[in-house]
């Protein structure tokens, strides 16, 4: 069974999750009125895995006795400057949601909770990939220059994510 401490962590994590998944639809919005459908398409898919690891960690509580809570979802910033900006924007919150998982580690050893401590193992692999992915795109925002035919060719190198 699992604690009403790390219960209420992991709903705050799923907040986070759902945030995310918000925070990411809204700028596939941006990139798709700009006209960068590729861009749009890896932030629904982005949105898509959030929505996800929300998934990941509801049944998580369910099979360890714990209870779901959700709560309001606080909406996202929707102003944005360029592309270049969405994925700096991306890259910073990522490394929030990495502390976000960090902390959950840190409370699951301090609470001896072996088992959730080994389920988020999976998370701290995946944020790892996570703003690796993000710092790649940005670096080839940071070679080709943030406009024109560089912009075009990574938007259509980001299409073929599905």
């Amino acid at each position: 069974m699992i604690s009403e401490k790390m219960n209420k962590a992991i709903n705050e994590q799923i907040t986070k999750e759902l945030y995310s998944a918000y925070l990411y639809i809204g700028m596939a919005g941006y990139a798709a009125s700009v006209g960068l459908g590729g861009v749009a398409g890896w932030f629904q898919v982005q949105a898509k895995e959030e929505l996800g690891h929300a998934t990941k960690f509801m049944h998580y509580l369910s099979e360890q006795g714990g209870t779901l809570s959700l709560k309001a979802i606080a909406a996202p910033d929707q102003k944005f400057s360029s592309v270049a900006s969405l994925f700096d924007k991306t890259l910073e919150h990522e490394k929030e949601v990495t502390a976000s998982i960090h902390a959950l580690v840190a409370l699951a050893k301090k609470e001896a909770d072996y088992a959730t401590e080994i389920f988020l193992q999976w998370f701290v692999t995946e944020q790892i990939e996570e703003e690796s992915s993000v710092a790649n795109i940005i670096q080839k925002l940071g070679i080709g220059g943030k406009g024109g035919n560089s912009l075009l060719m990574l938007d259509k190198a980001l299409a073929l994510r599905k």
